[in-house]
């Protein structure tokens, strides 16, 4: 998959499909839409070409997550476009016509229904169809994925994220919240002193759940990995950053430098900071037990489940 950072000019592209939005955290809804020009290239042989419009809200899947993901969809292009003044203040028709078609050459168009663009976010789906005949492209405007009576939205997400409620926000992405990045070096106490570890260092754009436990599934390139991860600064230990530390049942290798990515499950209890060494490892204990008990009880193919690529 081609990606692009945009700070200037708009690659040229030739016979393309694209579907515009934030993506901020690919849910539901915006799978619908990701498919819809996955669904032209396959039939009509264009570049699915996803537009990201970014800013510097602290987002539900980092640039990094949303590039592996889109490129595990089969998405060919991936342009991530900042929302500068220049984004902002461009008129609606001129946006048709210097960008989708001058600069992407659409020739099919994907929106959900509430989607907005241009000076003014007088840009709609609606205006997307008035000007398909005159720029020779076709308009797609997709529903909005509804959970209940209530519609999918990243908004909908942060909400339930700051609750810590994993669960619904499975339901609402269609696959666990997870965080992603290299194993890095701790300070080592916990394979000194208490349980062996994997810890990971979020980038401050990741939007991250409450300090706490959390049961979790690992995923490395070559197996997963059912634990527990504690979110937070480690105040018994007492850390001056946020990490996401990680106990794997059950493993004992080296797994320093790796890439991994952290699914989410269930939030399990708040961090806190405990009275001795001693406490706190007997509470790690009943934490791992706890994890433990949930894999088991789980229907384990419904618990193990990786990206929905489709």
């Amino acid at each position: 998959m081609e990606y692009v950072r945009l700070s200037g000019q708009f690659p040229k592209l030739t016979k393309s499909a694209v579907t515009l939005g934030k993506f901020d955290g690919i849910h539901r809804g915006h799978r619908k839409l990701i498919r819809t020009i996955l669904e032209r290239k396959k039939e009509y042989g264009e570049l699915a070409v996803v537009m990201a419009f970014v800013s510097d809200r602290q987002m539900i899947f980092t640039s990094e997550e949303r590039r592996t993901y889109l490129a595990k969809m089969g998405v060919d292009v991936l342009l991530e476009c900042p929302l500068n003044d220049e984004i902002k203040h461009m008129k609606a028709e001129n946006f048709i016509r210097q960008i989708l078609k001058g600069d992407l050459q659409a020739e099919c168009v994907v929106v959900g229904e509430d989607f907005r663009f241009g000076y003014e976010r007088k840009g709609t789906p609606e205006l997307l169809q008035k000007f398909g005949e005159k720029y020779e492209y076709e308009t797609v405007v997709i529903s909005k994925e509804m959970e209940g009576s209530r519609k999918i939205s990243s908004t909908y997400i942060r909400e339930e994220l700051k609750k810590g409620n994993m669960e619904k926000i499975r339901d609402l992405l269609g696959r666990p919240f997870c965080v992603s990045g290299r194993i890095e070096h701790g300070r080592g106490l916990g394979h000194r002193d208490f349980f062996p570890t994997a810890n990971i260092i979020p980038p401050k754009s990741k939007l991250m759940p409450p300090n706490g436990v959390y049961v979790t599934m690992s995923h490395f390139e070559d197996g997963d990995y059912p634990g527990i991860t504690n979110v937070g600064y480690k105040p018994t230990v007492g850390e001056s950053f946020l990490g996401v530390e990680t106990n794997l049942f059950d493993c004992d290798l080296d797994l320093y430098g790796r890439e991994c990515t952290v699914d989410f499950y269930k939030f399990t209890r708040p961090e806190q900071k405990f009275t001795s060494f001693e406490a706190l490892k007997a509470q790690i204990r009943k934490d791992i037990q706890s994890g433990k008990e949930y894999f088991q009880n789980e229907n384990s193919s419904q618990k193990t489940l990786r990206f929905e690529s489709k």
